[in-house]
């Protein structure tokens, strides 16, 4: 695997929306700088995503300096939500986990977000990744904690293993669907050079000067299926994965990595496994 490389990175600065490609980024402890510290959350507040709303991808978040976002969205006049102060916190719950998070301060941003969805919503931002949500303990080291990110700090995926998920696709029941694209798994880093599925069995690497360990695989779910240019639903890639990786019980596609230190990482790096 000598010739493994970062082929991309990418930055999503509001959960579910669509996100960025730089050349570089910074990798802090609780992921990649700038990467879903915004979210979306109900009435009651429960982040809101793709699962419930796959219109959310249609929607983009660029970041700003000084951790803002630019959102725009079809139909819409693009807004600019600056990071709110940390006066007041509400209660956000995404998945098993209840954190704190700081509503975005102009109620337009709210309405702004509302109104493309057709749902109550409000837009939260996670002020203190270092202590507001910790790494599921069941996979974590002491003191590791994760941004709004479905569990883990980074996700990685190789451009192997896709093409190999492709061929099945188009042997199977649903070819028409594909090939897919890459950000139908929504990854933060992108590896190419290696074989099909060799991230089965990395348990650390580094990119570039940056360490990682692999917390676990990555269970994938209904956002897959969802076109991340038109919102339309189809059957892949779970299908097929169903079919052909499906590992205790979830169908997997990917690896959760925790930085084991700070750092930058740039595409081009070489990515190296160490064990």
């Amino acid at each position: 695997m000598g010739n493994a490389q970062l082929r991309s990175i990418h930055v999503h600065p509001v959960k579910a929306f669509r996100g960025q490609a730089p050349r570089e980024a910074v990798v802090e402890p609780w992921g990649l700088a700038g990467d879903r510290r915004w979210a979306l959350i109900d009435d009651g507040g429960k982040v809101v995503t793709q699962r419930q709303q796959p219109r959310i991808a249609l929607a983009a978040a660029e970041l700003l300096p000084g951790g803002g976002v630019r959102l725009s969205a079809p139909g819409t006049r693009p807004l600019t939500v600056p990071v709110p102060r940390p006066v007041d916190t509400v209660p956000v719950q995404i998945f098993r986990d209840k954190v704190e998070a700081v509503p975005a301060e102009d109620p337009a941003v709210h309405a702004w977000c509302s109104a493309y969805l057709g749902a109550e919503v409000r837009l939260v931002h996670m002020d203190d990744p270092a202590t507001r949500r910790p790494v599921d303990p069941e996979y974590a080291r002491e003191g590791e904690t994760v941004s709004f990110a479905d569990g883990y700090p980074l996700l990685v995926t190789t451009t192997a293993s896709l093409d190999a998920l492709n061929s099945l696709i188009a042997q199977g029941d649903h070819p028409a669907e594909g090939p897919l694209p890459m950000n139908r798994f929504r990854p933060n880093v992108v590896v190419s050079g290696t074989a099909p599925w060799a991230e089965d069995d990395w348990s650390r690497l580094t990119i570039g000067e940056v360490g990682f360990r692999v917390a676990k695989t990555c269970g994938r779910c209904v956002v897959t299926t969802t076109d991340q240019d038109s919102a339309v639903r189809g059957r892949e890639p779970l299908h097929t994965l169903g079919r052909h990786r499906r590992l205790q019980g979830k169908l997997v596609f990917g690896q959760n990595l925790v930085p084991l230190s700070p750092g930058v990482i740039r595409v081009g790096d070489p990515v190296t496994v160490l064990d």
